[in-house]
């Protein structure tokens, strides 16, 4: 497993500019060698700012996949879902074809959503790049300490999460397992609340966060408030 880089930014602007660049090369590089591009995408206010940077870059077509790394258990047009955010921001006026775009059907439930999004994993290679926050607990997805990760090397790809510590109590995630079947994990973080988790990622504690890794690369990519300077 790699072991995570640090990029540091003076502020999120900065971090989006580069990192909107970084995951452009990144698709290029993976069309190249592959023909397509797998991404995982993150929620959150960062990564929103994310995607309209992708957006005013006219990103995507028809070789990018895309997938969520979790999804609440709300309606399907919810505005606190990670999709329905995702696809104001960036997808819906995308080149990506709507059947390459793949939501978790968390409309369903959190047991029925996560056995027909594995289903849809099922014939899925590793992703490519894997983008994903970091809670003020050191939660990454929706895997929360205390609870299943499913970093074992036999766990499913797709975990339903019954009793999340965060409303709404229902989420769907992808597990450690699946998640760490990237060629890159890039996670997301940004803001001084932050820094207290990232002191204990640093300094080697097992976190849901910890146990994330991309096989080539993983990267925090933080802004300055977020990096626990001097410690």
């Amino acid at each position: 497993m790699t072991q995570p880089e640090w990029r540091v930014f003076a502020d999120a602007e900065a971090l989006v500019a580069a990192l909107a660049d970084a995951l452009c090369a990144e698709a290029g590089a993976a069309i190249a060698a592959r023909g397509v591009f797998q991404l995982v995408l993150a929620g959150g206010s960062t990564p929103r700012a994310l995607y309209r940077a992708l957006a005013d870059r006219n990103a995507g077509d028809a070789r990018w996949h895309v997938w969520y790394g979790d999804e609440r258990c709300l309606p399907a047009d919810h505005p606190e879902r990670n999709s329905v955010m995702t696809e104001a921001a960036w997808l819906a006026a995308s080149r990506i074809p709507s059947e390459n775009r793949r939501p978790i059907p968390a409309e369903l439930g959190a047991v029925g959503a996560a056995a027909r999004y594995a289903g849809r994993l099922k014939n899925v290679t590793d992703f490519d790049v894997v983008l994903l926050g970091m809670g003020e607990d050191g939660h990454t997805a929706s895997l929360f300490p205390g609870h299943d990760w499913g970093d074992a090397s036999d766990s499913p790809d797709v975990l339903a999460v019954l009793d999340a510590p965060k409303l709404p109590p229902e989420r769907v995630s992808l597990s450690a397992a699946r998640l760490n079947r990237s060629r890159r994990a890039w996670f997301v973080v940004t803001g001084s609340g932050k820094r207290e988790a990232l002191l204990h990622w640093k300094h080697g504690e097992k976190l849901p966060v910890s146990v994330v890794r991309g096989r080539l690369e993983t990267v925090s990519w933080l802004d300055q408030a977020a990096w626990p300077t001097g410690k």
